[in-house]
């Protein structure tokens, strides 16, 4: 598995590389190289700003803005991290039910961040949907302050170190956005403002009138650099037309390694109990390590922290047979309710297998189950925050999530597509053996941020 923080092979604990990125199809915010630029002012208080370019060749309408510094309250940023956790368990519902009996891996602070940014341009009842299937607590500039702040939080958890013996270890969490607009349409000067003082973002101009295609494959260009060619094709061809005015890109990469590293001499194969009943043989790692356990009504969970202790993944293994019942209570809290109750009462004698899959998603359904539905209709959108030259909406929201756990750690990595078209503990250590399926929260522990979330009924798939 290939990692920015390399790894000795014969270490005994394994590193955690995690990748998360957006393709929101409705602009995108990201860091931009330096450029030259030229302010051209135009009518009804818009501003477009050009750049003669950028590195990677694009002209840039941007605002003259720079990213603001973190200025939001720690209630704020708790807020809109337990806003995107809420918001993450809603979907999870929908799309664990839409897997079947399948693997299912996404990205909640992902996605929110994505949705956060299409909700600048919003207006009437189009933001009110989406600020309401979002659970937003606040209101105007605090919510993307505490998003901005919120998102250097997250990135401030990057360290790392070197040893004598050339072996590296830490944690890396970089965060990019982008957007990709039309490059004759006039978007409006408080959206280009908010992008940029709170996300970061420029907005690279591309034509989607005569070369989407050629567009399509740069933003899945940028999406496969930004996620170390883990999601290469984001965008599937002909999801962009001559009606296209607008995607957004979000991505987060997270590289981190475990602060107890598995041994892959202790590997060996083992038995796994599928959702379905059958019994595969798979890989299983294993160790005996002090790790924070809880016991609850038909589970067990167990907190594997990364170095630093700052991030953790969160593992929720219910008792045989109680899968479905376990898994339906998330919606009441589960992930808060375990995260609470883990003590640190010994050793643990965990087995627990390795996996790798992805989930490719159209969240269209999900977001319009979810309350999002004016967005998607051409006849009752409003995003006129964004351009009043033409009438937009929601063609498409597309995510793409990879995971894979093994003795180096994990790689994760999340991409998600939105589309804006013209429309009109015990003394002996503790036994725990995962063996059936689980779920798993990737959380930040000071705020409680889930970075990536799912589930494993068949490791071997």
């Amino acid at each position: 598995m290939k990692r920015l923080l390399s790894r000795a092979k014969t270490a005994a604990c394994a590193g955690t590389l995690l990748m998360l990125v957006f393709a929101l199809l409705l602009g995108a915010c990201g860091s931009e190289s330096q450029t030259t630029t030229t302010e051209t002012p135009e009518p009804d208080g818009t501003t477009t700003t050009e750049a003669a370019a950028s590195m990677d060749g694009f002209q840039l309408a941007m605002s003259e803005l720079t990213r603001l510094a973190p200025a939001a309250s720690q209630a704020d940023i708790l807020s809109v991290a337990d806003s995107m956790n809420d918001f993450g368990i809603d979907l999870y519902g929908y799309l664990a039910t839409e897997a079947g009996q399948g693997n299912l891996v996404f990205s909640p602070s992902s996605i929110a961040i994505a949705l956060a940014m299409t909700h600048v341009g919003a207006e009437g009842v189009t933001a009110e949907e989406i600020a309401a299937t979002l659970h937003l607590a606040l209101e105007g500039d605090a919510v993307h302050q505490a998003f901005n702040s919120l998102d250097t939080t997250l990135e401030s958890r990057s360290w790392s170190q070197e040893f004598p013996d050339g072996r590296k270890e830490g944690v890396l969490v970089k965060t990019a956005n982008s957007l990709w607009g039309q490059h004759d349409t006039v978007f409006e000067k408080l959206f280009l403002d908010t992008l940029a003082a709170n996300y970061g973002a420029g907005m690279r101009l591309v034509d989607y009138k005569t070369a989407a295609e050629q567009a399509r494959q740069a933003i899945n260009a940028w999406v496969a650099e930004e996620t170390n060619d883990k999601i290469t094709d984001l965008i599937p061809q002909g999801t962009l037309d001559a009606m296209t005015r607008l995607v957004l890109v979000n991505a987060v990469y997270l590289d981190a390694t475990w602060l107890s590293q598995f041994d892959p001499q202790r590997t060996t194969d083992g038995s796994f109990t599928t959702l379905s009943g059958k019994t595969v043989t798979t890989p299983m790692m294993t160790q005996t390590c002090s790790y924070r356990v809880a016991d609850g009504n038909g589970w067990q969970a167990v907190e594997l922290p990364y170095v630093g202790s700052e991030l953790a993944m969160l593992l929720i293994v219910p008792d045989e047979g109680r899968f479905s019942e376990v898994e339906g209570r998330l919606a009441g809290g589960l992930v808060d309710e375990a995260a609470t109750a883990l003590t640190s009462d010994g050793e643990v004698h965990l087995t627990m297998p390795k996996f790798e899959f992805r989930t490719q998603a159209g969240l269209n359904n999900a977001l319009g189950a979810l309350g999002m539905t004016t967005a998607f209709d051409p006849s009752t959108a409003d995003f006129s925050g964004m351009t009043k030259e033409e009438t937009l909406y929601i063609s498409d929201v597309i995510h793409e999530a990879y995971i894979a756990v093994d003795e180096e750690g994990t790689e994760a990595a999340a991409a998600t597509a939105i589309v804006m078209r013209d429309g009109g503990m015990p003394m002996e250590p503790l036994v725990l053996t995962i063996d059936r399926p689980f779920m798993f929260a990737l959380r930040d522990l000071e705020t409680g941020a889930v970075l990536f979330m799912g589930r494993v009924t068949d490791p071997t798939t």
